[in-house]
């Protein structure tokens, strides 16, 4: 950090002085001799700033950045106002952790209570936690709350994204948990095979809407066939679609979870990302990690508090749901520093920006010979079979500076486009696709 000071020698003698030491090797005496290293590590040796800046600089131009991008299926590309970057940035907000005196970190918890609300607004649902490690956690965490001794049975719909079935399936595996998965029908949510599955104690139904092929899922029907089996819904959803569509809770979902990294968080690689989780009041206590409230001090003045949080996650860890002790307190603070910029107008212009984008990419396409595999609605993300080889084209589109949309099978690729992609773009990719095609 800018104002990172590191200890001197004379400091560190006296800290081992101090706690009765007298080396750094004393600290470790208990590890066996055999486990420690007793040679300097096989590093280079140090250099100036300048020359290390160029190394590292060297090493980074080794990684492929696309102009262009045309996929999703979990990390989308957004435009972020430069006001988010601005204000997280500040090193008062980088280098906060979480609060072990919490009432203490009154900055750190309005922080949170603020984004709590944010999320409640856009999802519909009563509370909010902290939030999660991502979005595939906090489905798995969803499900972890619906179990209890009389129902046990986990169903995931086959339509959900693969990788938040890995992650179930990871916490089922090792909970013990039966799972079962869902089969889907023309890309949907199968319900007459949740009507005509053999169990006796479902105890929750995981669906995603959109979901991994980019329908939207009859959320209302589905919430009614699950509700009358006496199991939960959860919903794992787009935050940004929500501007557009019907929330978790306006059809009846007893859980709203999915992936924050659309609101303000770049693709990076694949992370930090944040995964936001809400439910009923109901369900309010299962849910893991923190829940910060707002009251009044002693003086009347707005004060924030941390209202919930589940001790046995600490110190009774082997009977615990949940084992989430942390949570991604920059990234969800990156959220709703987006949303507040944003506001409800500029998040809406973002979403139906997305949505006229995918149609008018696969009017493009379409106009190439590719046609939909599934041919009901979607917001930004569709499938479609291709007239050639569909790693070969993600290949050499990516020759051209396209980041094609995800290859699923031999001739199925899923394309997204966002408020990124510009009609221009657009033809751009058609233009690059007629190159390939010939």
């Amino acid at each position: 950090m800018g104002s990172y000071i590191p200890s001197t020698k004379s400091e560190r003698a006296q800290m081992l002085e101090t706690i009765g030491m007298q080396s750094f090797d004393d600290l470790y005496a208990d590890i066996p001799g055999q486990l420690r290293i007793r040679k300097p590590l096989n590093l280079p040796a140090g250099r100036p700033e300048l020359e290390v800046s160029r190394k590292i600089a060297s090493i980074a131009e080794k990684n492929t950045r696309f102009s262009h991008i045309f996929r999703g299926a979990g990390s989308y590309h957004h435009y972020i106002p430069a006001i988010v970057r601005q204000v997280t940035a500040k090193e008062e907000f980088v280098t906060a952790y979480t609060p072990y005196q919490a009432e203490i970190s009154q900055g750190i918890l309005q922080s949170i209570f603020e984004y709590q609300t944010m999320i409640c607004e856009l999802t519909g649902m009563d509370v909010s936690n902290a939030s999660v490690y991502d979005g595939a956690t906090a489905a798995a965490e969803a499900v972890a709350m619906c179990r209890d001794r009389k129902r046990k049975t986990v169903v995931v719909s086959g339509a959900v994204d693969p990788n938040i079935l890995s992650v179930v399936r990871t916490y089922c595996f090792g909970s013990g948990a039966p799972l079962l998965v869902l089969p889907e029908k023309d890309g949907h949510t199968d319900l007459d095979a949740w009507n005509a599955m053999d169990f006796r104690d479902p105890a929750c139904l995981l669906i995603q809407s959109p979901n991994y092929y980019g329908l939207i899922e009859d959320g209302a029907a589905i919430a009614k066939a699950v509700h009358a089996a006496g199991a939960k819904l959860i919903v794992s959803c787009n935050p940004i679609s929500l501007a557009l569509l019907a929330t978790p809770a306006e059809y009846g979902a007893d859980i709203a979870v999915g992936e924050g990294q659309p609101l303000g968080l770049p693709m990076g690689f694949g992370g930090p990302y944040l995964g936001f989780m809400t439910a009923t009041k109901e369900l309010m206590r299962k849910l893991p990690g923190r829940i910060v409230g707002q009251t009044v001090d002693a003086d009347g003045r707005r004060a924030f508090v941390l209202t919930l949080q589940a001790r046995e996650q600490h110190i009774r860890r082997e009977k615990a749901s949940s084992n989430i002790c942390s949570n991604e307190a920059l990234c969800a603070m990156t959220a709703a520093v987006y949303l507040s910029a944003m506001g409800s107008t500029g998040l809406k212009r973002a979403a139906e920006s997305c949505m006229t984008n995918a149609h008018y990419l696969l009017s493009e396409l379409e106009s190439l010979g590719f046609t939909r595999k599934y041919a009901d609605e979607f917001f930004h993300e569709f499938v479609t079979v291709c007239p050639c080889d569909a790693a070969q084209l993600a290949a050499n589109l990516a020759k051209r500076g396209y980041l094609s949309g995800l290859p699923l099978s031999e001739r199925e690729i899923l394309w997204c486009a966002t408020e990124m992609n510009s009609a221009d773009e657009i033809r751009g990719l058609r233009d690059a696709i007629k190159e390939v095609l010939a």
